[in-house]
């Protein structure tokens, strides 16, 4: 028997209400490309939504169902839902719940969130939902295919993304509810024993076998087309393997078109290759073809229209191997990306600054590659606010990888935000300078933070990277190191589950600590380098450590108290920092509050403190995490690490019951379309309301 639900536990399934839709600015930055990388990043980003019934059919069975139903009734209503409510007999509570529930749907592509796979449910009550329905023959048989799905049923399992066997959903398993995960592992095994890849695929459990299904337009591709000459086997256990190409088809034919229309605008020889390669790959399935195609992506340098599209993450898939389709079109911000390029420069001179000796650094800084850049398009189920891609490990060693930050969705902001536990008095502060001190500390955090530190290790036997005979002396305990990493040993290896966030927060302490060089906020283009707590670079630097320490409030939302867990590794992360600043003492950090039931918590965090008190905490306590991770020290990491995010009762039964009252609802972007008009294209923008964001989706015909 499923477990059934009961009230209490359905409202965390309730869509958002109301959602936090925000516009996704663009205008200047699309304005100033040239007329030909206009029409490139037009048909680029045309190819890129045309995958949206792709992600819906990827991600519940009744996703693209609902997607027809809602574009249906705003082109019946022509965009006037006043009158659709008087039409269908509505109240306004009514109407606000049915569009509140789009601009969720659209702006996860689907009826699970893309941060957290839950399913999310309409607050409008069924037989008002079918009143609606009932406007148009169209739009009451659309209802009528997900009538039994759209809402919670009384089954937990399928409330959540995971495999059909299990008793979840996913739809990389179609119409194969029994497919066990011993299936999946087989099939999967197999392939990749014949050398297929996988992120393109689905798997159909048929009778006396399986069927592969592959992203392709074509529905036959030649055997010199394909990746694999055979498209059928039998295997040990008698059961068939078969290839079948077509899956998307009529998606998958018009990107590749748009593709190829994009080439002819491509701005040197490495994005004719990369579009050629890529119309190859969604044309006949061929995932050689994609790979190829983000070589020639890697090589691309600093170019003006930045993109990259196919099926690239894998987190939906409950296996972990399967994509889902995502795209990008995006324009470079020079003057960020110069700032990110300067502070990689000057890494010799900073690096030095954090508190160990070289013998605890590696000797050369590798250098990373880093860039900002404003989107223009992202299709998919949810924008993230950074990349690191491609996924491809043998293409990362031999080629590399480009690292992008989003400017323009870190900086969305919807327009009445509330912002809870920063004193009234801290606002104006905090709102203008929040975005800046973000970006600052996103660039020391993946640039210094994760480049630097040196792993001492036998590398192999009797052979050293340190001088064995006069080791190296810990900054912690004044001895001689005594630990180190053995021959095959890795970080990831020898610190196991802990190594994630741990590493993520070593790299947080060491932007809080270097975001304190005011040559460093210069770069950046606040102060002149000079220490000025009380000018405007210090109002960067305090903007910083107050987010810091909001942060790691907010972040007790991700510990379950079940499993007594995080379930996010920044988030654990940024508990701990928080933890770290409340150590310095009551004279630079303290939670206040005058209620009982801390409704009204507020940080007070001494602004000019941060250099005397503030700092020293942290480099206290990056010291530890830096040395215990360079000589391998488990023990003392993990004791460390342990105690300082261990939730406590104060927080258990105050603070995260305060903080999920005052949750925000998770973004919801509104994308503006690109239009060509006689050979030229133009930017149409939409308002950031449910309805913005439903016009931008019905504008777009294609999909």
């Amino acid at each position: 028997m499923p477990d059934t639900i009961d009230a209490e536990s359905l409202k965390q399934y309730l869509a958002d209400d109301p959602p936090a839709v925000v516009p996704l600015q663009i205008k200047p930055h699309f304005e100033s490309l040239s007329d030909k990388e206009k029409l490139y990043a037009h048909h680029l980003s045309i190819a890129c939504f045309a995958g949206s019934r792709i992600v819906l059919r990827q991600i519940s069975p009744e996703s693209e169902p609902i997607y027809d139903f809602i574009i249906a009734l705003h082109k019946h209503s022509s965009g006037d839902y006043q009158a659709l409510a008087k039409e269908a007999g509505l109240s306004q509570e009514d109407l606000d719940a049915y569009l509140n529930y789009t601009a969720q749907f659209l702006g996860n592509l689907g009826n699970y969130k893309s941060f957290g796979d839950s399913k999310f449910v309409p607050r409008i009550e069924p037989r008002q939902l079918k009143a609606l329905a009932t406007v148009s023959k169209q739009t009451l048989e659309l209802f009528e295919q997900f009538k039994d799905t759209i809402y919670a049923g009384d089954d937990v399992g399928k409330l959540h993304l995971g495999y059909p066997g299990a008793g979840h959903t996913s739809t990389y398993y179609p119409d194969s509810p029994d497919i066990t995960k011993e299936e999946i592992a087989g099939v999967s095994d197999f392939l990749e024993s014949k050398g297929l890849l996988p992120e393109n695929t689905r798997v159909r459990k048929i009778k006396g076998g399986f069927e592969v299904l592959i992203a392709s337009a074509l529905d036959n591709p030649s055997s010199d087309q394909r990746d694999l000459k055979e498209s059928e086997w039998t295997l040990d256990d008698g059961k068939t393997v078969k290839l079948v190409f077509g899956d998307y088809a009529k998606e998958m034919d018009t990107i590749a078109h748009h593709i190829e229309k994009a080439k002819d605008y491509a701005g040197n020889e490495n994005e004719t290759k990369m579009t050629e390669e890529y119309a190859k790959s969604f044309r006949t399935g061929s995932l050689q073809a994609f790979k190829e195609s983000q070589r020639y992506w890697i090589q691309d340098k600093g170019p003006e229209v930045e993109s990259d599209i196919g099926f690239i993450e894998t987190y939906r898939d409950p296996h972990g191997i399967r994509g889902e389709w995502e795209g990008f079109v995006a324009m470079v911000n020079k003057e960020r990306t110069k700032a990110f390029g300067q502070l990689v420069e000057s890494a010799p001179k900073y690096i030095p600054l954090l508190p160990w000796d070289s013998a605890f650094e590696k000797d050369k800084f590798l250098s990373p590659d880093f860039t900002s850049l404003e989107v223009l398009t992202f299709a998919g189920s949810g924008i993230p606010a950074g990349i690191n891609i491609p996924n491809y490990d043998d293409i990362r060693q031999n080629f590399g990888f480009k690292n992008v930050s989003l400017g323009n969705v870190l900086s969305a902001k919807a327009p009445n935000e509330s912002v809870p536990f920063i004193k009234d008095t801290d606002l104006a502060v905090y709102n203008k300078y929040r975005d800046p001190a973000f970006e600052v500390q996103v660039g020391i955090h993946e640039l210094l933070g994760h480049g630097c530190g040196k792993l001492l290790q036998e590398t192999s036997h009797g052979e050293y990277n340190f001088d064995i005979k006069n080791p190296p002396v810990s900054p912690i305990s004044h001895k001689p190191i005594s630990t180190y990493y053995k021959p095959g040993q890795t970080w990831g290896s020898a610190f196991g589950s802990i190594a994630a966030s741990y590493e993520e927060c070593r790299a947080e302490c060491v932007a809080m600590a270097l975001s304190c060089e005011f040559p460093i906020l210069k770069l950046f283009g606040f102060g002149d380098g000079t220490e000025d707590i009380d000018g405007e670079a210090g109002d960067v630097l305090y903007a910083a450590y107050l987010s810091m320490a909001r942060a790691g409030i907010a972040a007790l939302e991700f510990w379950d108290p079940k499993s007594r867990k995080w379930g996010q590794a920044h988030m654990q992360a940024r508990f701990s920092i928080l933890r770290t600043f409340l150590n310095a003492g009551v004279e630079f950090c303290e939670l206040e509050h005058k209620e009982k039931d801390l409704s009204d918590l507020t940080i007070r965090l001494e602004r000019s403190k941060i250099l005397s008190l503030g700092r020293p905490a942290v480099e206290d306590y990056l010291q530890k995490l830096h040395i215990y991770k360079s000589t391998a020290d488990v023990d003392n990491a993990t004791r460390l690490y342990e105690e300082i995010t261990t939730v406590e009762p104060y927080y258990e039964n105050y603070v995260r019951p305060t903080v999920l009252k005052k949750k925000t609802p998770r973004k919801v972007f509104v994308q503006a379309n690109t239009v060509e008009k006689d050979g030229k294209v133009e930017l149409r923008e939409y308002e950031a309301t449910p309805k913005g964001m439903i016009q931008s989706f019905a504008d777009r015909e294609y999909v």
